[in-house]
């Protein structure tokens, strides 16, 4: 595995935390109710992409460092909702 792979995991943001940083609680499966900290990515600061508790969002882990991520995507609704219509 090289250094440049990285996971992509779903949850939701159930805190903010000082110096831009979100507790996210993740829901995918194999993680499911694991707690990280997590920042934006720079194309979200970029487009000043707000994030608020209660969003759900996509991290972006590293395989080596799996209590902090990167967010790279937020949404209102939850991501399955997504694929049931």
């Amino acid at each position: 595995m090289s250094a440049d792979e990285s996971m992509v995991v779903e949850g939701r943001v159930i805190d903010t935390l000082p110096g831009a940083w979100f507790l996210v609680r993740i829901t995918t499966e194999g993680f499911a109710n694991h707690e990280i900290k997590a920042k934006t990515s720079g194309k979200m600061k970029m487009y000043s992409i707000k994030i608020v508790t209660g969003d759900w969002v996509k991290v972006e882990l590293n395989p080596y460092e799996l209590s902090e991520g990167r967010i790279v995507f937020r949404s209102i609704k939850p991501f399955n909702q997504f694929s049931q219509n």
